[in-house]
């Protein structure tokens, strides 16, 4: 049990530190292939790697359970990724990791908003002012390097509101009982479908050659069999072993690894502003999901007590 609990805890963190590493690959990518091109390949391979992992179908499947797998991947697949994709070709990568790492908030707002049982208690709204304030330090900070874009970073918090809409779906999607795997690749699917006419508007033509280059080639492998394919699988291991609230507190490392692999890959400033703004951020996650636990537990603990 102990081994499984420790397996948990390293697919979570592989699996956190590959995602923030994709905002700057994909940052890398827009140099050469457009947004939506960057969104096709990177998901196709992942699609084509999970039958290779999985080569088994899904199973039967009401239509119900099959308009909540093509919602999740048009909000979580399509919409989400192309938003992001999108995002940093206005802003800077590390300006993107962090804001869209405000969709905990946004799935807890929507969660109240439709029906969930979680109430929004003070230790919420905290932790969303801080990580508010830190999002104003990154982005309208005075300094000469580090300037608000409205494009990008209001749309890098688009993507983090669609994430969170796509995290309400798969909530419910978990309750049908499917395996992991060939639930993945069928949202992958509907995700690709979506993003056909997206793909049609925008002309969309690859270069074989720019395929063939290294740095593009390399990227892409990483970002659909790693970053789509494999960790999607890993996090759904994670999740089943550590649970979600666990397993959620790693997602706070991302922006950390996003803003590091940004400063080493392409040379982005870390300024004060941008260190206090990150860690604001990561605080203010962390008040509004672990410390609510914490202090919630403890709160009904000594009521039974008292009791």
């Amino acid at each position: 049990m102990q081994k499984d609990v420790l397996v948990g805890h390293l697919l979570a963190l592989f699996t956190v530190g590959v995602w923030g590493v994709t905002f700057v690959s994909t940052k890398v990518l827009l140099e050469v292939l457009a947004p939506v091109e960057i969104l096709v390949i990177r998901f196709i391979l992942g699609y084509v790697f999970l039958w290779i992992l999985w080569p088994r179908r899904l199973g039967k499947t009401t239509r119900t359970q099959e308009w909540c797998f093509f919602l999740a991947g048009l909000t979580g697949i399509c919409l989400y990724y192309l938003v992001e994709n999108i995002a940093l070709v206005y802003t800077r990568a590390s300006n993107v990791g962090v804001i869209v790492c405000l969709s905990p908030f946004f799935t807890a707002l929507l969660g109240r908003l439709f029906g969930a049982n979680e109430r929004l208690t003070a230790w919420f709204f905290a932790g969303l002012m801080l990580a508010l304030a830190g999002v104003g330090l990154i982005c309208w900070s005075g300094e000469e390097a580090v300037q608000f874009n409205a494009s990008g970073d209001l749309l890098a918090a688009a993507a983090g509101f669609v994430w969170a809409v796509y995290s309400l779906l798969i909530k419910r999607i978990t309750v049908y009982g499917f395996a992991a795997l060939p639930v993945t690749r069928r949202i992958f699917f509907y995700g690709i479908l979506c993003m056909i006419p997206a793909a049609c508007l925008g002309e969309f033509s690859v270069d074989v050659d720019e395929l063939l280059d290294p740095v593009v080639g390399g990227n892409l492998l990483f970002l659909g069999l790693l970053a789509s394919g494999l960790c999607f699988v890993f996090w759904s291991l994670s999740v089943k072993v550590l649970g979600a609230v666990l397993s959620t507190v790693y997602i706070y490392l991302i922006p950390v690894v996003t803003v590091a692999t940004a400063i080493v890959v392409l040379h982005e400033p870390f300024t004060v502003s941008v260190a206090a703004g990150m860690m604001l951020v990561v605080a203010g996650l962390f008040c509004a999901q672990a410390a609510e636990r914490i202090f919630g537990r403890k709160a009904a603990f000594e009521k039974s007590h008292q009791e």
